[in-house]
């Protein structure tokens, strides 16, 4: 068995639907709190254990390399302001993890960004993240897989349930309950299936870990809708080929893609911040005051 070491981050996306903010910036680098979405992210690997995060990036998201990279000049002004708790927390973020970058040069769909790590990933199984999810847990969300991976040593996809007429949003899969717990062996997977073709509730969210059989399964991928290669498809095949399940994760997840679920990530988080937590909750005691609750 394989140590899961690497993580890859598809960051290609245009973010169309924070537009007209994520015209110049990248809706990975919006800000939640007082850090942005993608470094959440990093932050989950990092304390899942994973060595390496390999970012898929596109023209103009060059700010994500950047927040995780060195900056000099800002150091030296921070330094002269002796601003040095500021100083320590930018170095905490520049030496999270090492940083690779691979370019998608056209917007193939997400079964072609994750293709297009294949040669830095190699031979290993790895973990994918994508960028608006977050997930929010006692034990990091790909912790919870890497101990399920680290008992089965086959692909394991992330899940929650949802209600059912929003099963049509999602990807579905339809499996069998294991003899681990919150565990299910996928039987068929189907990407957001119309409304009554389909029994199941367990929706497959942003994290999966998966066997490097993945990239040959992409490969032999068909184009569908738009000319996007579909990464379901590609892990049907590998289900198929070699096994894989799927964990009802602990946890709150967050779509933070989405412009209520990237609020509700904001309320949550800040709510739990040491300085920002108790304003925030008298604030919204004041505008919830009874029955004029937001009047």
């Amino acid at each position: 068995m394989k140590k899961v070491r690497k993580a890859v981050i598809p960051v290609a996306g245009l973010g169309t639907r924070f537009l007209p903010a994520t015209k110049a910036i990248p809706k990975e680098m919006l800000t939640i709190v007082d850090r942005p979405t993608i470094q959440y992210i990093v932050e989950e690997v990092v304390a899942s254990g994973i060595e390496e995060v390999i970012l898929i990036t596109s023209a103009g998201k060059s700010a994500i390399e950047n927040h995780f990279d060195y900056n000099y000049e800002l150091d030296t002004i921070l330094k002269d302001k002796n601003k040095d708790a500021l100083r320590e927390e930018l170095s905490l973020t520049s030496s999270l993890i090492d940083v690779v970058s691979v370019r998608q040069k056209e917007p193939l769909g997400l079964g072609h960004a994750i293709w297009m790590a294949r040669k830095v990933v190699g031979d290993e199984p790895f973990l994918v993240l994508l960028g608006d999810d977050l997930v929010r847990s006692k034990v990091p969300c790909c912790r919870q897989m890497i101990d399920l991976y680290e008992k089965v040593n086959e692909s394991v996809v992330a899940i929650q349930r949802v209600p059912m007429d929003q099963t049509c949003q999602y990807g579905i899969i339809e499996g069998k309950e294991t003899d681990f717990e919150r565990t299910f062996k996928v039987k068929q997977m189907v990407e957001k299936p119309a409304p009554g073709t389909s029994k199941s509730d367990m929706a497959i969210i942003g994290r999966y870990l998966l066997m490097p059989e993945i990239f040959k399964a992409l490969g032999k991928t068909s184009p569908g809708h738009g000319g996007e290669i579909q990464l379901t498809d590609a892990l049907q095949s590998l289900a198929d080929q070699r096994g894989m399940y799927a964990y009802e994760f602990e946890g709150k997840r967050y779509d933070a893609g989405d412009k209520l679920g990237y609020l509700k990530a904001i309320i949550d988080i800040a709510l739990d911040h040491p300085t920002l937590g108790e304003p925030l909750r008298d604030h919204l005691k004041f505008v919830c005051d009874g029955k004029n609750c937001l009047q």
